[in-house]
C-alpha cells in the first residue's frame, strides 16, 4: 500500500513544488529548454505581485466572497437537505429530481440572466454580486441529503414522543449529528468560491473590486506572460485554502465517507 501511496503523494505535491521553484526564477530561466530544476532565489517576483495588482484589496474581496458563499450554503443547504431526506410531503421525489436537474445544466448558461439581474439591482462591481449568486448549491443539498438519510430514524421518533417539532428536531438533534457532512460542504464551498474565475471576471471589472483569481488572470499578457510573477501570485493565493484544508482534512474525509452510507 505504501509503495503505491508514496509515489502518488509525490505526484500530487509535484505541481506545488514546481510552482515554488518557478516563482523564484527569472523569466528567461523559467522558459529555458531544458528547464532548470533549481530555484534562483529571486524573491523580487513576490514584490512585483503587490506592485502590479491591488493584492490586498483583491485578497479581502476573495476572503469575503468565500466566507459569504460558504456561510450561505452552510445555512441553507442543510435545511433543504433535511426536508428532502426526512419530511414527507406530496411530490417530494419529483421535486428533488427536478432540483437535481440543475446540476446537469452548465453554469455558463445562467451567466447572462444573472448578469442582467445584478445590473438591474445596481450591484455590478460590488461585493453582493460576488456573494449572493453562490449562496446556495444543488450539490450541497444532494451531499447533505445523503448524510441525513444515513442517520437512524429512531432519534427522530424519540424526539417526537417528547413533543419536539420538525424544526427543533433538525436544530438540536439532526444538524449536530450531520456536523462532518456540513464541514465537508464548507471545505468544498470555500474551495470552489476561492477558485471561482468566470463569474467574478464577468460581474466585476474594477481591479479593486476583483477577486484574486480574476486579478491573476490579468497578469497573463496577449503575447508574453511573466510566468515567475504569475506563479508567485498563484502561490500566495493558494496558501489560505491549503491551510484550511490541512486543518479540517480529518472532518472533510469523514464527512465525504459518510454520505454514501444509505441511498
Amino acid at each position: 500500500m505504501h509503495a503505491v501511496l508514496v509515489p502518488a503523494s509525490l505526484l500530487m505535491v509535484a505541481p506545488f513544488v514546481w510552482q515554488l521553484i518557478t516563482s523564484l526564477k527569472t523569466l528567461s530561466s523559467a522558459t529555458a529548454v531544458p528547464p532548470s530544476l533549481l530555484p534562483e532565489g529571486r524573491w523580487e517576483n513576490y514584490r512585483q505581485v503587490f506592485q502590479l495588482l491591488p493584492f490586498g484589496d483583491q485578497f479581502l474581496n476573495t476572503a469575503l466572497m468565500a466566507a459569504g458563499r460558504t456561510a450561505g450554503q452552510v445555512l441553507l443547504c442543510p435545511l433543504a437537505a433535511y426536508a428532502f431526506a426526512r419530511l414527507r410531503f406530496p411530490g417530494r421525489e419529483v421535486l428533488f429530481g427536478l432540483f437535481l436537474s440543475v446540476m446537469m445544466v452548465p453554469p455558463q448558461l445562467f451567466v447572462i440572466p444573472q448578469y442582467q439581474i445584478m445590473a438591474s439591482l445596481g450591484w455590478l462591481n460590488t461585493l453582493q454580486a460576488l456573494i449572493v449568486p453562490g449562496m446556495f448549491s444543488a450539490f450541497g443539498v444532494f451531499l447533505l441529503r445523503q448524510f441525513f438519510l444515513g442517520l437512524p430514524p429512531e432519534l427522530e421518533e424519540a424526539a417526537r414522543l417528547d413533543g419536539a417539532g420538525p424544526l427543533r428536531i433538525y436544530w438540536f438533534i439532526m444538524l449536530p449529528l450531520a456536523r462532518p457532512g456540513v464541514i465537508a460542504l464548507s471545505v468544498l464551498a470555500l474551495l470552489w468560491s476561492w477558485n471561482d474565475l468566470f463569474w467574478p471576471l464577468v460581474v466585476n471589472t474594477d481591479p479593486e473590486q476583483m477577486t484574486l483569481s480574476a486579478g491573476l488572470s490579468a497578469l497573463q499578457g496577449q503575447f508574453q506572460t511573466d510566468y515567475p510573477v504569475l506563479m508567485a501570485g498563484s502561490l500566495l493565493a493558494s496558501l489560505p485554502v491549503i491551510a484550511v484544508f490541512a486543518l479540517l482534512q480529518r472532518q472533510f474525509i469523514q464527512g465525504i465517507a459518510h454520505t454514501g452510507v444509505k441511498g
